[in-house]
């Protein structure tokens, strides 16, 4: 009766550790199809990443803008003339004194000494104001050119100003266009790098749990060989074992085997036992669609031999 109520909790405790096992089994795949998809998503967003912009392939030679403003400049003393009109004044003023002197004399009937020094006096005065009228052209002249010299100046002056601030914002809106291209390819990368991230964060999360749930479900198959090995001996399905050789026959005549389970999670190393197929089928208890053999009905011991 003993045996029977330890081979009855025995199988119960063996179902229970079945069950985890299956589940933690659907759990890890669960997680790895998590991982697998994590996987996929961060494949498709490297894929379909965007290129890598030249924010400078749009800039322009902006030289040309540049002007030769050598035309707008001139000599303006290469054409001052001489101040003619005082000289020509004076010789005018000298005939009309000596006209006016002779006069004088004939009317007068003086000496023509006196008539002499008077035309020297006449034409002495008319010197006098002739000499400065020329200054004054003169001076005159010279202010002029230096006046249109001043104005040529300020004008390549404006000139050479209004070129180099169409230059200049020429250039800075191209830089700005620059720096736009590489804020918006910057902002973009910031996000994909973000979202990459997180997704590789939840790819290792999903294959620490899959592995994880593996090691609880290697865990499960343990505690069935543990609890099933001292009194049913685990499974002895033939389905579920490999490298199986004869090593001999025990008293009642039963054929023992030494074997490997297939799946390690079962066992691991080389085992003693039977095939549940060729011994009396009141010591097999089918469970989840295979065979346990229950060692105590029969002359033959389950082992770990190697």
């Amino acid at each position: 009766m003993a045996v029977v109520t330890a081979i009855v909790g025995t199988v119960v405790a063996v179902g229970g550790g079945l069950i985890a096992a299956h589940q933690e089994g659907q759990a890890a795949k669960g997680f790895a199809n998590d991982a697998n998809g994590r996987a996929a998503e961060i494949r498709s967003i490297e894929a379909n990443r965007q290129a890598v912009p030249n924010p400078f392939a749009n800039f322009e030679d902006v030289s040309s803008m540049a002007e030769d403003l050598s035309g707008m400049m001139s000599n303006p003393y290469l054409n001052l003339g001489v101040a003619t009109q005082a000289a020509e004044f004076q010789a005018e003023e000298a005939d009309i004194a000596l006209a006016n002197t002779l006069d004088t004399l004939r009317s007068s009937g003086a000496s023509a000494g006196g008539a002499t020094a008077l035309a020297r006096a006449a034409l002495e005065s008319k010197k006098g104001v002739s000499a400065t009228i020329e200054k004054q052209e003169a001076d005159n002249s010279k202010l002029a050119a230096r006046g249109e010299e001043s104005l040529q100046a300020a004008k390549v002056g404006e000139a050479t100003r209004l070129q180099n601030v169409q230059m200049s914002e020429a250039q800075r809106m191209q830089e700005a266009e620059a720096q736009g291209i590489d804020y918006e390819f910057k902002g973009e990368e910031d996000r994909t790098m973000q979202q990459l991230n997180r997704l590789a964060g939840q790819q290792q999360q999903s294959e620490a749990n899959a592995a994880q749930a593996n090691a609880n479900q290697n865990a499960a198959y343990g505690g069935i060989v543990s609890g099933v090995g001292g009194i049913l001996g685990g499974f002895s399905d033939r389905r579920l074992k490999k490298n199986i050789k004869s090593i001999g026959v025990s008293d009642s005549g039963l054929k023992i085997y030494s074997f490997e389970y297939i799946d390690k999670n079962l066992g691991d190393g080389i085992f003693q036992g039977v095939m549940s197929d060729e011994i009396p089928q009141e010591a097999v208890i089918p469970f989840d669609g295979y065979d346990l053999v229950d060692y105590s009905r029969i002359d033959v011991e389950f082992k770990k031999i190697a």
